[in-house]
């Protein structure tokens, strides 16, 4: 099965981004992908690189709602999933959510980014509510589906709960900017990612100067023994096809040894304590 992330930037016109993403979805599913995904926020500015402006609020949608509608009908006319990635509303609360819509055109659900970060160009927690979607997965027309927004990917526990609960391939929308990370971290967390759960993770770069940042682009993907399989360029807007085989998720070693011995009665106290600054250790 061939899958396509789109790395395209997002100008500060919503329409023509929207137009760009519907030209890339043709253009990858007249080139044989199934499954195709965004990267975060694609179709906006990267709101969260300042500090918190109510214009962004006018960006905000419903899912469903206006973009999830053309891209629905898109899914159905070319037989193809799609995982996009919006600044949703819902009441008074703001969302990082992807809406994961099947090759019929119905939305499966939508996950909501968990956890909410803030640093510099990265002012995250005065845009977003923290999700309350949990860790799902998708049994789309062509394989399950997990997604791990952007800081999500740095969690194992969340991570590990895709694994639990039968992703075969997580989709990583990101806003990864040049000289954010130590060089090669984030591909590093991805390939040991797919080793210990036993899927493929690909993920999906923003790309391009804006006002504060300079997104990075090079999507990636990586195979359940956490090898890198395939690689888009740095700076560049281009679709990225990768041809994936599901059924190596059950061949992996994640699949045949670290989840057999998993000591699950274990996990829970270790876990459940809060981290704090302050709490010392000695040895």
């Amino acid at each position: 099965m061939k899958i396509a992330l789109v790395q395209q930037q997002a100008l500060n016109d919503k329409d023509k981004n929207i137009q760009n993403g519907i030209s890339a979805i043709k253009k990858a599913a007249a080139l044989g992908a199934k499954m195709i995904c965004f990267s975060e926020l694609a179709f906006t500015p990267f709101f969260p690189q300042k500090h918190f402006n109510t214009k962004a609020n006018e960006e905000a949608e419903t899912i469903p709602g206006p973009t999830t509608e053309i891209f629905s009908q898109l899914a159905e006319e070319l037989d193809v999933v799609i995982i996009l990635n919006l600044y949703e509303k819902d009441g008074n609360n703001k969302y990082d959510s992807s809406p994961v819509i099947d090759a019929c055109g119905k939305i499966l659900g939508t996950t909501r980014m968990i956890h909410i970060t803030d640093y510099a160009c990265f002012h995250e927690k005065e845009y977003y509510t923290p999700g309350n979607t949990g860790a799902p997965v998708y049994k789309t027309k062509f394989g399950n589906i997990g997604v791990a927004i952007c800081y999500d990917r740095h969690y194992p526990e969340y991570m590990r709960a895709l694994a639990l609960n039968s992703a075969e391939i997580v989709f990583i929308p990101q806003a990864g900017s040049v000289g954010e990370w130590p060089e090669g971290l984030y591909e590093a967390e991805m390939r040991v990612a797919a080793f210990q759960n036993g899927y493929f993770t690909a993920l999906c770069n923003r790309v391009g100067e804006e006002e504060c940042l300079t997104f990075s682009g090079e999507s990636f993907v990586c195979n359940p023994e956490g090898v890198v399989i395939a690689r888009a360029g740095l700076g560049t807007e281009e679709i990225l096809f990768c041809d994936i085989d599901l059924g190596e998720c059950g061949k992996s070693h994640a699949k045949r040894l670290f989840m057999r011995d998993r000591r699950p009665e274990l996990y829970a106290d270790w876990l459940k304590t809060n981290f704090n600054s302050k709490n010392e250790s000695s040895v």
